[in-house]
């Protein structure tokens, strides 16, 4: 596993992080998700990522519990504060209350005294980007959150965080978590260019496009046996991924996979780690042998004719 520095900070994450979104503590049996967390600490993957309305708590509670048993010094543990936990009108957003009150919740069931990074899941427009990051910014003096980021934010809303930051002499997100894969590719445009310019990083989600780039997809074979297609718990965002159109590049994708002797998933995540500026890409594993041959992808790298083949592909 190759590593590399988040952002303008010195901290190290391997190249292939380990999530918990749909799978943890929702449509994963606790021991198969426990057996995957360890094998993907084993192949050198330091880097784990949940959230706290994952599974309303659960997910954390399945990554807490499998982490337990390795020292704390030797793994990067994210968390992330926003969406609604509760029916009352505070229950949610990125207001003083609610970070406050959810870190707290987080770190307890994730049976932790901090969190490397804490993500502000979403941009709050109802509450002031001054009082989410002054309240973060306490919270990182109180030694209880390491690194501050932000997920799927625009660069407008980037920038605005980087120059409250600046303006209050706060301390300042270093990562960034938004989609990207081969059919999402937004962030190349802004996000990517602001951050670069700011000192942020990227750790990005989805790099399959929710399992469609593993190849098992297919024009004849839509919603193979057994696949995350045939489970409501967590198909539900694969429709756009499975029409005509991008299976048809998915089919050509796998042939370059091929001539190159690798799966269609680590020529996926290869494709990603070719920006310097993502440190790393977060693969959702429900079981060992997935995540050892995603953790896989941090050995190859692309030549320029090859990503050029690529992109004649995707355009």
């Amino acid at each position: 596993m190759k590593y590399r520095r988040l952002g303008r900070s010195g901290l190290k994450v391997s190249e292939v992080s380990l999530g918990s979104w749909l799978t943890y503590g929702a449509s994963t049996e606790k021991d198969k998700a426990v057996k995957t967390i360890e094998t993907a600490y084993d192949l050198g993957i330091n880097s784990f990522d949940t959230a706290n309305v994952y599974a309303t708590g659960e997910s954390e509670k399945v990554v807490g519990e499998a982490l337990g048993g390795y020292s704390r010094d030797s793994y990067v543990l994210a968390t992330k504060v926003f969406w609604p936990m509760g029916e009352g009108p505070n229950d949610r957003g990125l207001s003083r209350k609610h970070v406050f009150e959810q870190l707290h919740a987080s770190l307890k069931r994730l049976n932790t005294d901090y969190v490397d990074i804490y993500y502000c899941h979403r941009y709050d427009p109802e509450t002031p980007v001054d009082e989410t990051l002054r309240t973060i910014d306490d919270l990182v003096r109180q030694g209880k959150i390491l690194y501050a980021g932000v997920s799927e934010w625009t660069a407008q809303q980037i920038q605005e965080a980087v120059g409250t930051a600046e303006k209050y002499l706060l301390d300042r997100i270093v990562v960034n978590q938004p989609n990207y894969n081969m059919f999402h590719r937004y962030i190349e445009k802004e996000v990517i260019p602001v951050s670069e310019q700011h000192g942020i990083g990227q750790i990005v989600f989805s790099p399959l496009a929710q399992g469609v780039l593993t190849g098992k997809y297919s024009l004849n074979n839509r919603a193979p046996k057994g696949s995350r297609a045939t489970d409501p718990n967590s198909n539900m965002f694969m429709d756009q991924f499975l029409n005509d159109e991008t299976l048809t590049k998915v089919e050509q994708l796998g042939n370059i996979a091929k001539e190159l002797d690798i799966s269609l998933s680590q020529l996926a995540i290869a494709w990603i780690l070719r920006l310097p500026n993502i440190a790393s890409t977060l693969v959702g594993a429900t079981k060992p042998e997935q995540i050892i041959e995603n953790a896989k992808g941090s050995d190859v790298t692309l030549t320029a004719d090859v990503i050029a083949k690529i992109e004649d592909i995707l355009k």
